[in-house]
């Protein structure tokens, strides 16, 4: 059996998921499945932290863009270019270009299982300088302002009032709320 290549089919925005259905329900009912290997759409775990809450949720890596491992021929880019919600493929004109291996690599397919390529990505939404109030542990109710966010230990540093001089504390990211 060929080997299929990846290739980047350009969606409107919004409709990844059901472009990705729509081409599944295709490959089933043309029995293509010995052409079309794969749909997906590729997503980052994203974790959110907003007044001292943590939520963690997925979000599309390439909104507007669904990958397809395929072989290419006249059958199958009719069949995704004639999808629903499909503006066509990435490449020049009309031609579809495969994505590399090194660039399927850096998207986190055909790495070693246990390799970390994207890291969570934490969204914070204060930043140095703001005033915060801490709401729990031994500095609560007290009132600071931002001095340092180090993402990756998910803290804050800043300056808090202690017997009239100013002292540096650092604080988990859930434990602040700005004013």
């Amino acid at each position: 059996m060929a080997e299929g290549q990846w290739y980047v089919a350009h969606t409107y925005s919004g409709y990844e998921n059901k472009v990705k259905v729509d081409i599944e329900k295709t490959i089933e009912n043309r029995h293509l499945e010995d052409q079309i290997f794969e749909v997906c759409v590729p997503m980052q775990a994203v974790t959110e932290i907003k007044n001292g809450a943590e939520k963690t949720s997925d979000k599309k890596l390439f909104p507007g863009y669904v990958l397809v491992n395929m072989i290419m021929n006249d059958d199958t880019w009719y069949v995704i270019r004639n999808t629903r919600g499909v503006t066509g493929f990435v490449g020049p004109g009309s031609k579809p270009v495969p994505l590399s291996p090194e660039e399927m690599v850096s998207l986190g397919f055909g790495v070693p299982e246990g390799t970390v390529l994207h890291e969570k990505k934490v969204v914070i939404d204060f930043a140095e300088g703001d005033t915060v109030r801490v709401i729990s542990g031994a500095w609560k109710d007290t009132v600071g302002r931002i001095t340092g966010i180090n993402e990756k230990k998910k803290t804050v540093s800043m300056n808090v009032e202690l017997m009239g001089r100013e002292t540096k504390v650092e604080l988990s990211l859930s434990d602040v709320r700005r004013i």
